[in-house]
């Protein structure tokens, strides 16, 4: 399921387009942001799909192999061991992978170069070495070959991540997301996994995409308020010259502290904070930090911070 940190990130997102065009509609945003977190489930389900071509792959090198001419004997005695992976077989009976597939006609029959690529990395590669001269393999074998596809072989390939770009403007930050999606998925995977085996949901539950919804709203219609805040914290800062990037996150930061009583307030913090590293620069996260951080004080003081059940986690100290 799409996190509440990815959700944050695309609101991010989806956010600074929204400021950043001349006809500002927030419907036609929030359809905007929905988009984007579809797009996110999308590449989910392309992993699983790529982890299925990569072994089919396997599978027709093998078939081409036993077809010539002049077969070696390896050639006629193939190591059938990762095409036989239990896991991806799962994944290839799977009906909601299929159904997912199959509606909405996701594919990677436009790269099979890189399919082919990501094959060579996998079987140079010294874990699919050792698996594959293993004298016998368990299930737990299989699974943690697969993780291992995915974390060491697809999360770091160049070419994928320069066919994402190419492909989809909404991928340029999903892949090591959708990753650990795809790498939680599969520990819930066991050797009695049939084809109706549960993949992650879009979403955890209902109030996860409430909560996309009301962050990007909130944080718009309560803009003036959100930024003066930040303004008078920003101590000889001009609100101007602070990067438009750093006033959307501490905007949002701020939303969430003040309109979102269930949410403890060093959740949000450690979030906005963690999400700075990647969107602003170092000096920019410890402006970040310095800001909020003033202004939860000021908030708290003024009583302007309300907290219940979960959101009170860490108020008291």
């Amino acid at each position: 399921m799409i996190s509440r940190r990815t959700i944050r990130i695309k609101v991010l997102q989806t956010l600074y387009t929204y400021y950043s065009t001349p006809d500002k509609s927030i419907n036609n945003s929030e359809k905007e942001l929905f988009f984007s977190l579809g797009k996110t489930y999308d590449l989910y389900h392309m992993v699983f799909q790529l982890i299925i071509d990569i072994a089919d792959y396997a599978q027709l090198r093998i078939d081409t192999n036993l077809n010539k001419l002049r077969p070696t004997q390896e050639d006629l005695n193939p190591n059938t061991r990762f095409v036989e992976n239990r896991i991806i077989q799962q994944l290839r009976i799977n009906r909601r992978l299929k159904a997912y597939v199959n509606q909405t006609g996701i594919s990677w029959a436009n790269h099979p170069e890189l399919v082919k690529d990501l094959y060579h990395f996998t079987v140079e590669s010294e874990f699919y070495n050792e698996y594959m001269t293993r004298k016998q393999c368990s299930y737990f074998d299989d699974k943690k070959l697969v993780e291992k596809i995915m974390n060491n072989i697809i999360l770091i390939s160049e070419d994928l991540h320069q066919v994402l770009e190419e492909d989809s403007i909404y991928w340029n930050d999903d892949l090591d997301l959708v990753v650990a999606m795809a790498t939680k998925t599969i520990r819930f995977f066991n050797e009695q996994s049939d084809e109706n085996q549960p993949l992650l949901p879009k979403f955890k539950d209902e109030d996860d995409r409430q909560f996309a919804v009301d962050l990007f709203r909130k944080s718009i219609l309560n803009n003036d308020e959100l930024r003066n805040i930040v303004d008078q914290h920003a101590s000889n800062w001009d609100l101007e010259r602070i990067a438009f990037m750093d006033v959307l996150i501490m905007q949002l930061a701020l939303a969430e502290i003040l309109y979102f009583p269930s949410i403890p307030t060093k959740v949000t913090l450690n979030e906005y904070i963690e999400m700075a590293k990647y969107y602003s620069t170092e000096k920019s996260r410890t402006f970040i930090n310095g800001i909020l951080d003033k202004s939860l004080k000021d908030l708290k003081q003024s009583q302007k911070v309300l907290k219940t059940g979960r959101g009170l986690i860490g108020e008291e100290e």
